[in-house]
Parts: structure tokens; C-alpha cells; sequence
């Protein structure tokens, strides 16, 4: 799963998360490491837009936490990643800064957490692109540890004199 901030201008208008240019910049990190939209499930901490592109508000993200809240629930997630530093700060309040923990794997029970710089961030600076870039390469190796099948049970051996009892009957 995938938790951005909320919608941009093109989101707003299609209806759909990250279809604009951060959204092109997603399905490119996400090709990177084999995976496409239809791998992941792609949403924001607010529904609609800000007025003005503003960052959100803290009444606005509350009114809208009801819905993520929901959305998790249904989805089931194993890990979320966690795009820029407002659905971080919602996610995982007082973790720090996107700067200091970007691309670490953080894990809260069941759930496994990846916080990473947002697209539209590495969009305005791009230094942040070769950053995102690496973590996502990391993002990969972590999917391959935690989304790893069990390994086969181990038979057990069975004692002669009971294989021998069980030959009889």
C-alpha cells in the first residue's frame, strides 16, 4: 500500500492518486524494482485538495483520518509506503523527520513501514530523484525478505519400530 499526501490539480480532476507528474515519476520507481499500479494499492491521507495546493491542515487530516483509517483495514496491507512528510507525520506522528528515516523499514506489529521522500519532492529538487532511487532499490529487498514465501516444513522422521507398526496395519 501506498500513502501519499493528497490529491494534486490532475488527481483532483481524474479522481484517481498520483496521475499527474509525481504519479509518472511513481510508476517509473515503481517499474524499477518489478512492480506497476497493478501491484499496489495507491491512496492519500486527504481525499481532495487543498485549496491553493496548501499543505493540509490539521482539522483536515483529522476529518479525513476516519477513511485511511479504513482503507488499511480493508487492504491489509503487510507493508505501506509512506510518501512525503504529511502522511508520515499522520502514519507514524514524532517517528522524525522524512530526512533522517527515509528508506529505513519500520515495523509495528504486523505492519512494516518504508516513510520515503514524495515524488512531487524529488519533482521540484532534484537531487532528492537519485535518493528515491536508492531506496526503493532498498524498498526491494525488503519486500523480498517480508513478502517471502514460509519455507517447507521439515519432515520429521518417523522412528523404525513405529514405521514398522504402521507397515502391519
Amino acid at each position: 500500500m501506498i500513502v501519499g499526501e493528497a490529491p494534486g490539480f490532475n488527481e483532483d480532476r481524474q479522481g484517481e492518486p498520483f496521475v499527474g507528474a509525481a504519479g509518472k515519476l511513481l510508476d517509473t520507481l515503481l517499474a524499477r524494482i518489478s512492480l506497476s499500479r497493478a501491484d499496489v494499492y495507491i491512496t492519500n491521507v486527504l481525499k481532495c485538495r487543498p485549496p491553493m495546493n496548501r499543505d493540509p491542515m490539521p482539522n483536515e487530516v483529522e476529518s479525513c483520518s476516519p477513511y485511511l483509517k479504513e482503507q488499511l483495514a480493508l487492504v491489509k496491507p503487510k507493508v505501506v509506503l509512506i510518501l512525503g512528510r504529511h502522511a508520515l507525520e499522520r502514519l507514524m506522528p514524532g517517528q522524525g523527520s522524512i530526512s533522517r528515516i527515509h528508506g529505513s523499514l519500520i515495523k509495528r506489529g504486523e505492519l512494516a513501514y518504508v516513510p520515503l521522500y514524495h515524488p512531487a519532492a524529488a519533482l521540484h529538487n532534484g537531487s532528492l530523484v537519485a535518493d528515491l532511487e536508492h531506496d526503493f532499490d532498498q524498498l526491494r529487498r525488503y519486500l523480498d525478505q517480508l513478502l517471502a514465501p514460509p519455507p517447507p516444513p521439515v519432515p520429521v522422521p518417523v522412528p523404525k519400530q513405529e514405521s514398522e507398526q504402521l507397515r502391519l496395519l
